[in-house]
């Protein structure tokens, strides 16, 4: 009967470095397939877009630490929702966000989000009117009078083309009742005589002239909005609604109000070429009992892209209660507006109450537009208002330099670390830097993949913290070739050397690199911004050296045990027991007692 095969005393080192060279392999390979071949860059080396923003509010004790870390969380979850990987969102004093977009991702539209307020509510309409809508100027015939004949024929103001009140009527879109009277009522008041009509003989009439009548001249955008108001404004806000012109941004950004109380907005988007200005009620729904967003395509009415809401138990039975509230009032008093930051995204009609706790906002969105809304309605409202400071772009040229001298600076670490294996250890020096390789072979490969997967990017104190990680793997390496010179120098034979230094050696490496991952780890969680990379990058190494010190050191150490170049001693291996000072070996065959050995390690 066969014996069955003993275990090597030094194992199969062959395996561990089939292993790693699978592992990083694939890495690679993954690298080059999915076309990730270069880390992202951040900031301070590609260039990209600071913004600051200042909190402002009326209430000095409504900008607090509270409300500040709130708001750098919605921000950085917007900005970060929109795919714009690597953005810094962090606090800088007391009212200030600092948000720092890198080059590639989309830096107009985070910088039109990242400051967007996002309060969202849900009012009635009391009233709602045209803005800024001017009809057509009617077109004067010059009457018969013309051929001096006093008197003779009426004169513009008789003859002249429908008034403007009826151009007005007739060329606005709104198809109510009360738009059709009011333009009927401004025809009537444009329509009197001249003088030239009550029989003056003595002077000609104004038609007579070619000049249009006073009466010709067509109504005022406001006497039109005036006319074509639907619903009732409340007394108190009459005259500011009347003065109201929605035409200009600033009077649209600028329009606020209490919660509880009737307020006036404009409409976001302008319809048929005019916008809208509207009287609204008390908030019946906000903004912040939507519990998800999305946007989808109306492929049924044709409306196209639309944002979808899921309201939370208290938004249903709000939204229920005053849909059916509405569905028995007349327009426009039944309709419901959608109100974004003081401004009317839509009002549609309420036919019937709406159970269910879902909404659906429209207003001809495009797609980019719908998902931009689902963005910050999604994240939630911003619980202070801020306004846009400086605006900077860091120029990818100075980013480059920045990567350059980053570059010079590891690649000098390197060949530092590379001179001082050669000249001090010899043939294992040769070992140091092929561990060192596949250390940055496998360093590189995962940033690259980190990059496309989580969006971590490389900032200048990240290639700090891997010129750091040079050192902390190279000095894996030499507490293992330590270890084995110093039972080299005790007089034991190369194999059983490398097998007794090893557990000294691995306690001594997994202690350094747990206290350097530990350092790392808290480092990340109590810093910000770009110190976090440094301290990511830490941990990163950390935990790849164990591995390369695990897979690669250790096995290659041991084959290399086998050759008679390190076996025997060779000068340049690095070995040479003459140069370490070895004690002839012990010819006695007692051992050295545990206690003695025990001394020895401590």
């Amino acid at each position: 009967m066969a014996t069955p095969k003993s275990r090597p005393r030094d194992g199969y080192p062959g395996r561990a470095l089939a292993l790693i060279l699978v592992v990083t392999v694939g890495l690679v390979a993954l690298m080059f397939g999915t076309g990730h071949t270069k880390p992202r860059l951040g900031i301070d080396l590609a260039g990209g877009t600071s913004i600051t923003l200042t909190a402002k509010s009326t209430d000095p004790k409504a900008i607090n630490k509270s409300s500040m870390d709130i708001a750098t969380g919605i921000i950085e979850r917007r900005v970060n929702g929109m795919g714009v990987s690597e953005a810094e969102v962090q606090t800088q004093g007391d009212n200030t966000i600092i948000v720092n977009i890198p080059k590639g991702g989309d830096r107009q539209n985070a910088a039109d989000q990242v400051g967007t307020t996002a309060k969202l509510f849900f009012r009635p309409v009391l009233a709602v009117a045209p803005s800024g809508f001017t009809p057509p100027a009617p077109t004067a015939s010059p009457s018969t009078g013309a051929t001096g004949t006093p008197g003779a024929t009426p004169s513009a103001g008789a003859t002249a083309s429908p008034s403007a009140g009826a151009s007005a009527a007739a060329g606005t879109p709104s198809a109510t009742k009360q738009g059709r009277a009011a333009g009927e009522a401004l025809a009537a008041e444009g329509s009197s005589p001249s003088a030239a009509a009550t029989g003056a003989s003595t002077a000609p009439s104004a038609a007579a002239t070619g000049t249009p009548s006073a009466a010709a001249t067509p109504p005022s955008a406001a006497d039109v909005s005036a006319a074509m108001t639907q619903g009732t404004v409340p007394p108190e806000l009459s005259a500011a609604f009347a003065a109201l012109d929605c035409t200009k941004p600033e009077v649209r950004a600028a329009q606020t109000g209490a919660e509880d109380k009737a307020v006036l907005a404009c409409s976001q988007k302008p319809e048929n070429g005019y916008y809208e200005k509207l009287a609204l009620g008390p908030v019946a729904v906000k903004g912040s009992d939507v519990s998800k967003a999305q946007p989808s395509l109306d492929t049924q009415t044709g409306a196209g892209w639309q944002v979808q809401l899921q309201f939370n138990g208290t938004g249903t039975d709000a939204f229920t209660k005053v849909t059916g509230q509405l569905a028995t009032q007349a327009p426009p008093n039944n309709q419901f507006a959608i109100v974004l930051d003081n401004q009317v995204v839509s009002h549609p009609e309420v036919k019937n109450a709406i159970p269910g706790g879902s909404a659906v906002i429209t207003g001809r969105f495009t797609q980019t537009e719908a998902q931009d809304l689902s963005n910050v309605l999604g994240y939630g409202a911003l619980p202070l208002e801020f306004a846009k400071g400086d605006i900077t772009t860091v120029s990818p040229a100075l980013g480059s330099d920045q990567l350059e001298a980053g570059l010079i600076a590891g690649a000098i670490g390197m060949l530092l670390v590379v001179l001082y294996s050669l000249v001090y250890y010899r043939g294992l020096g040769l070992v140091s830097i092929a561990g060192l390789l596949v250390s940055a072979a496998l360093t590189y490969s995962v940033m690259s993949l980190l990059g496309a997967g989580i969006g971590f990017a490389l900032n200048l104190p990240a290639v700090c913290g891997a010129i750091v990680a040079i050192g902390i793997t190279a000095d894996s390496f030499i507490v293992y070739f330590e270890r084995i010179r110093d039972e080299v120098r005790e007089g034991a034979p190369l194999r059983p050397a490398v097998q007794r230094a090893w557990p000294r050696a691995r306690r001594t490496i997994l202690v350094s690199d747990f206290v350097s991952f530990l350092c790392a780890a808290v480092l990340y969680v109590v810093s910000v911004g770009k110190v976090q990379g440094f301290a990511f990058t830490l941990g990163l190494t950390t935990l790849l050296d164990v591995v390369v010190i695990f897979l690669f050191t250790k096995p290659m150490i041991t084959l290399l045990a086998r050759r008679k170049f390190f076996s025997d001693g060779h000068p340049w291996s690095g070995l040479d027991p003459k140069r370490l000072g070895a004690r002839p070996p012990l010819r006695s065959s007692r051992r050295r007692s545990p206690s003695s050995a025990a001394v020895k390690e401590a």
